[in-house]
């Protein structure tokens, strides 16, 4: 069939989506960046950089409910799971799923929770080595390793890195939040700490970096502390040229603070000539969620840079508010991070807005289907017939996913998607540059057989050439789970 004659056809009607009964994406429209997913929450972000990839790893905040039904406050003592995302143009962001981490399914079965993670990557043997290292709640950090940012995860030491045990943390309230570093000398540190001893707002003393062995999974020596003003929580740690920065979240003290302090649940930096300090104050970042999103909670961040611009990455509860439950469930965002000429950071103004792309899609190589920039309606599960894959489910009529800047240079005439049904009658619409924009082609999904049966469904469509948005919206049956979407890619 030639592609110009695609539109031709009908589609079946009970079949073809009512454009103006498409599904209401909840917080997330575009072409706003933030929160990045939609369709999961993320708390603690922690970002590292791999061939010209991002990678952010996050506490895994679900939803908890009573006995009725209703969500609770989120009480972060069920959560034994760290989720990854990763990204080459910071805009389609693609779900990695989540890492099991704490309880007895976990790597570390001695954990009880996974908060607040922190990863590192290094070369060690001529081997790339990645590190996960996680609160065990307030009590201690362990650490996981891998050969590859996404896994598979094991627990080398089997116990914590960081305990009460450790010398020098006599005196931290929380031993949490860990932040690494990997120095162009190939020494590792990690940053840790938080809490306030009781009456010691200005100067709590509970922040603490404490050098790192070459094998990133024992430490050396004694925890050292870091003076930080009104320190609260949430370390990091990044170097720019000669220079340490070292940033923390404020905390909430509700008295007399002197000139120049951080204000209540700020992001406030501090600079040195070492790694390990001594620190000069500077000032703050990033006020707290409630100055930008009208919902307030803690501030966690994450600062790094990428395609030689620099990002932070912050949580904010924006999903959860507008699902009607802002009740301590929290999502990542991410903005840029401009510094002065004389070494000091400009202030981040949050938004919804995010990022620009640094780069286009490319649709000729296999994408996979949990990769988007905006959605409404569908849900993300593991794929139990490929290792560490995961699939776009829940998929019913209306329900759609959008691609950000997808570069068709090349021109293509071909779609083709890999997918299950147990049934007959999905169908994916292939529309360009808006939920509601021109339709150039569609694809019939046929019953494979059952949903962990995978084919591979092929269709002309329309010759598409330049860069466009590009929109799956999924069409069939009313009020059916239509089918499994596992990976696309256009000729």
């Amino acid at each position: 069939m030639k592609s110009e004659d695609i539109l031709r056809e009908e589609l079946d009607p009970a079949r073809e989506v009512d454009t103006s009964k498409l599904k209401e994406p909840i917080v997330k429209e575009p072409p706003h960046g933030n929160p990045l997913l939609s369709h999961r929450f993320g708390a603690d972000p922690y970002a590292i950089v791999f061939k010209d990839r991002v990678y952010i790893y996050s506490t895994n905040d679900t939803l908890k409910y009573d006995d009725e039904g209703n969500v609770i406050d989120n009480n972060y003592g069920h959560i034994h799971s760290i989720t990854v995302a990763s990204s080459q143009d910071l805009v389609n962001w693609t779900d990695h799923g989540a890492i099991q981490v704490a309880g007895e399914e976990g790597a570390a079965p001695w954990a009880t929770q996974s908060w607040a993670p922190a990863a590192a990557h290094k070369v060690i043997d001529g081997k790339d080595k990645f590190f996960l290292y996680f609160s065990n709640n307030a009590s201690g950090i362990g650490v996981l390793t891998s050969d590859s940012p996404i896994g598979p995860w094991k627990d080398p030491i089997k116990q914590p890195l960081i305990s009460r045990d450790t010398p020098g943390v006599k005196g931290v309230t929380w031993l949490f939040d860990p932040a690494v570093l990997v120095d162009d000398d190939g020494k590792g540190y990690i940053y840790f700490g938080g809490g306030i001893p009781e009456g010691e707002y200005e100067m709590p003393n509970t922040a603490r970096v404490m050098e790192l062995d070459k094998d990133m999974i024992s430490v050396v020596g004694e925890a050292e502390p870091i003076q930080a003003p009104f320190m609260f929580e949430d370390a990091g740690i990044n170097k720019v040229g000669s220079k340490y920065y070292y940033s923390y979240c404020s905390n909430f003290y509700n008295g007399e603070r002197p000139v120049g302090s951080p204000g209540a649940g700020e992001i406030a930096y501090m600079i040195s000539d070492h790694p390990k300090g001594p620190w000069t104050y500077q000032s703050t970042i990033l006020k707290n969620p409630a100055q930008f999103f009208q919902v307030g909670g803690n501030n966690h961040h994450a600062m790094f840079r990428f395609k030689e611009r620099w990002y932070i990455a912050y949580h904010a509860q924006t999903l959860s508010k507008a699902m009607g439950v802002p009740k301590g469930y929290r999502s990542t965002h991410l903005n840029r991070i401009f510094f002065n000429d004389d070494g000091t950071i400009q202030e981040v103004h949050a938004d919804y807005q995010g990022v620009k792309k640094v780069s286009n899609l490319d649709p000729y190589q296999p994408v996979n289907a949990v990769t988007y920039a905006w959605q409404a309606g569908i849900q993300v599960s593991e794929c139990t017939v490929y290792y560490n894959r995961f699939v776009v489910g829940s998929i019913t009529k209306g329900s759609w996913i959008g691609l950000s800047s997808v570069d068709f240079e090349a021109g293509a005439t071909q779609f083709e998607a890999v997918v299950s049904s147990e049934k007959e009658g999905g169908m994916i619409e292939i529309r360009l540059d808006h939920q509601m924009g021109e339709t150039i082609g569609w694809i019939d999904i046929p019953n494979t057989g059952g949903k962990t049966l995978y084919k591979s469904i092929s269709r002309t469509v329309k010759r598409i050439t330049g860069v466009h948005d590009v929109y799956f919206i999924f069409g069939g049956v009313d009020d059916q789970d239509l089918f499994t979407f596992l990976s696309w890619q256009f000729r």
